[in-house]
């Protein structure tokens, strides 16, 4: 029998108590994500929420990664049980879930993304089977999937963090996931020029720390390496290190600069400082526009 979870190359990394690497798309296009998908990531998150994404192009990207080995991660609009459906009816490995507030709303997204008796999700689709293993059936699909796609929320309102540690005991949650601009902004502290405030690496904090006593893992979105590093040395199992839009502007006019012969100042998402022992970060790739 062919094995799903051993396909899931993002579940199989955290298991292994490795952190697990990956990056953004958030533009369309299929060959973008077997781009991105060869660059030795284990996963890339398709922006269905902030990117330029439909279902159309989610159903193209899903199938484009999962063919070069790499976890296909649909970022869904909203916590809504069609969303969740589609998502996993692509064929996706795992689905990440923005702006949860409760502990009911992670029970909700269990329930859309479990097959009974975990859940309600409709069982049908002749897609997702092939994105985990050419010859595996629709029934061990069927038997399969629930142990075997990770369900990630984010925590990044101030009502998720006050309830984080309930959150990450809820059965089916397999990852907490910090978005750091919208968690910023949603306990007062915006990330305006690159800095976080204390209480905003404190919150950061406060959700590795639910994650780890709960048995469950703890993920970030960083903007770049060198805040990727940071949080992986922080003990985060999840990271995502670069953005394709991000990334593309950023070659593109670094290039150009050095054509010129000039210094490049692009203002992309900022490099935070590191300092002994501290927790620092970046923004969301989905709020936080790229300027020239």
């Amino acid at each position: 029998m062919a094995s799903m979870k051993t396909a899931n190359r993002l579940k199989v990394a955290m298991e292994e108590g490795s952190a697990a690497f990956g990056c953004w798309q958030m533009a369309p296009g299929s060959n973008i994500s077997r781009t991105l998908a060869r660059t030795g990531v284990d996963f890339v998150v398709v922006d269905c929420e902030h990117g330029n994404i439909d279902d159309a192009a989610m159903h193209e990207a899903v199938p484009a990664i999962a063919a070069c080995g790499v976890s296909p991660v649909v970022r869904i609009p909203d916590n809504q049980g069609y969303m969740v459906k589609r998502a996993l009816d692509s064929g996706a490995h795992a689905v990440l879930v923005p702006l949860l507030y409760t502990v009911e709303d992670a029970k909700r997204l269990v329930l859309s993304a479990k097959f009974p008796p975990h859940g309600v999700r409709g069982f049908g689709s002749p897609f997702p089977q092939e994105r985990f293993d050419p010859s595996m059936g629709a029934a061990e699909y069927l038997q399969q999937a629930n142990d075997s796609i990770l369900t990630i929320v984010q925590i990044e309102t101030r009502e998720a963090l006050e309830n984080v540690d309930a959150i990450a005991a809820v059965p089916g949650i397999d990852v907490l996931f910090v978005g750091p601009f919208d968690l910023g902004n949603n306990i007062g502290h915006p990330i305006l020029d690159g800095t976080m405030h204390d209480d905003l690496k404190a919150a950061i904090t406060k959700v590795l720390k639910a994650a780890n006593a709960a048995g469950k893992k703890a993920g970030i979105f960083c903007s770049n390496g060198d805040q990727g590093k940071i949080f992986a040395d922080h003990g985060f199992h999840m990271i995502s290190a670069a953005t394709d839009i991000y990334i593309l502007q950023g070659g593109v006019m670094g290039a150009l600069a050095t054509a010129k012969g000039k210094h490049s100042t692009t203002d992309l998402p900022p490099t935070i400082e590191k300092k002994q022992g501290e927790i620092s970060g970046g923004s969301d790739p989905a709020t936080k526009p790229v300027t020239p």
